[in-house]
């Protein structure tokens, strides 16, 4: 409490056994909303690594205009169920649950031992003078790039785990099964580096939306908004808009983790083999996809190509009338 007190706001640390309770509740709910979702998260990261196994069909943009039009994200999750029955939607579901228990655990205590626990207001919101505002601001924000940073780094070797078990669906591979299995894998193709393949970008991206959005949350109640409840759906409008800004660095970061892998997913013509993250952003970028995988309803072709595998529906042909 004496730490919390050299600030100018009389912080109140909250209780060690009720945050864990709090913290634990929390958890349980991230993992029943994850593991509910996966199928569609599945089926995002297929849209993401350039993997369409469905022929376009001629259709018109919301604006009216003709175009190719892809299957929205339903659609896509059919085809997977189709394809490895009810239980394979939630392939590379494992690795992801396991990486949420241990970001969980790990961060906690690391935030902690920063001399960064959890903290409420002894005042109502209203009552706090900007001073105060901003000294509890910077805290929490401090809070939550330790418990942010630290959750993505532990966990990011399962994250990769995660991506390139869904990512075998494309070639039927079977190189990713177990979690140990899969670890131990990349150890001997990849070192230690390749536990960490794509975590900068999904640094940036995370780290980014996080401050811009609790900086300009903060300026924009403070200076143009001034009811609470408006406050806190800007807040989240807010949050939305920057992590839209900033999804290519998600982008890029599951491409490299599955380029270069031995996968069929990561390997052209499918995906380019890329030297690094930076030479995968700079390829999107060049090709105009740096928003693949944005968009699970209203989906469109860029260009007509040719079919990947001999097996799928040709591309039908774009007709302007």
């Amino acid at each position: 409490m004496s730490q919390a007190n050299t600030t100018p706001t009389a912080y109140h640390i909250i209780d060690d056994e009720a945050q864990q309770v709090n913290d634990w509740i929390k958890l349980g709910l991230r993992i029943g909303v994850a593991s509910a979702l996966h199928p569609f998260e599945y089926a995002k990261v297929l849209m993401q690594i350039g993997f369409e196994p469905i022929a376009p069909v001629p259709g018109r943009t919301i604006f009216g205009r003709p175009a190719l039009v892809l299957p929205n994200i339903f659609t896509y999750t059919g085809y997977i169920k189709n394809i490895d029955g009810f239980t394979g939607l939630f392939r590379g579901l494992s690795p992801k649950l396991a990486g949420m228990i241990l970001s969980s655990c790990v961060s906690e205590k690391v935030a902690d031992r920063c001399g960064l626990a959890a903290v409420e207001l002894p005042k109502k919101d209203e009552e706090l003078s900007d001073e105060e505002r901003y000294t509890f601001m910077v805290r929490q924000l401090s809070r939550d790039i330790v418990l942010h940073t630290t959750g993505i780094v532990v966990s990011h070797p399962l994250h990769v785990v995660s991506i390139r078990m869904m990512a075998q669906f494309v070639g039927k591979e079977v190189k990713y099964k177990s979690i140990f299995g899969s670890l131990l894998t990349i150890w001997r193709e990849e070192g230690i580096l390749g536990f960490f393949s794509g975590l900068f970008p999904r640094l940036i991206a995370d780290l980014a939306c996080l401050i811009l959005a609790t900086s300009t949350t903060y300026l924009v109640n403070k200076h143009i908004i001034a009811e609470k409840e408006h406050q806190v759906y800007f807040g989240s409008f807010n949050t939305f808009i920057w992590a839209g800004i900033l999804y290519p660095f998600h982008l890029v970061s599951t491409c490299t983790i599955v380029s270069g892998t031995g996968l069929a997913a990561g390997r052209p013509p499918i995906m380019p083999l890329y030297n690094n993250w930076v030479h995968c952003y700079k390829n999107l970028k060049r090709e105009g996809d740096m928003k693949r995988g944005s968009s699970v309803f209203f989906r469109y072709a860029k260009k007509v190509q040719k079919p990947i595998y001999d097996s799928r529906a040709p591309y039908p042909t774009l007709k302007l009338y």
